[in-house]
């Protein structure tokens, strides 16, 4: 009996997280360079990292930086955003 309702309130815990992303999308003004060292800075993605997903961009137009709870994303979008990069919370 405890084992059972252990379980379903675990199963109720996992339901309670919801995971975000931040997808960056492609454009013709920002270099690889740019878009490379602002996912670092904004993200904390390491240089390979922060290189793979530019040229996902590049070439698929789209790409998800970054997962994890909302109020995590939303600053990091913001930078961004800022950086004058075109992302958006989904």
């Amino acid at each position: 009996m405890t084992k059972e309702k252990y379980s379903e309130e675990l199963l109720l815990q996992e339901e309670e997280v919801a995971q975000n992303e931040i997808v960056l999308f492609n454009d013709e003004v920002n270099t690889f360079d740019h878009v490379i060292n602002t996912l670092i800075y904004a993200c904390d993605h390491m240089p390979e990292q922060a290189e793979q997903c530019a040229l996902l961009v590049h070439y698929k137009g789209k790409c998800t930086v970054k997962t994890g709870a909302y109020e995590d994303l939303e600053p990091r979008c913001s930078k961004l955003l800022q950086a004058g990069l075109s992302a958006e919370i989904v």
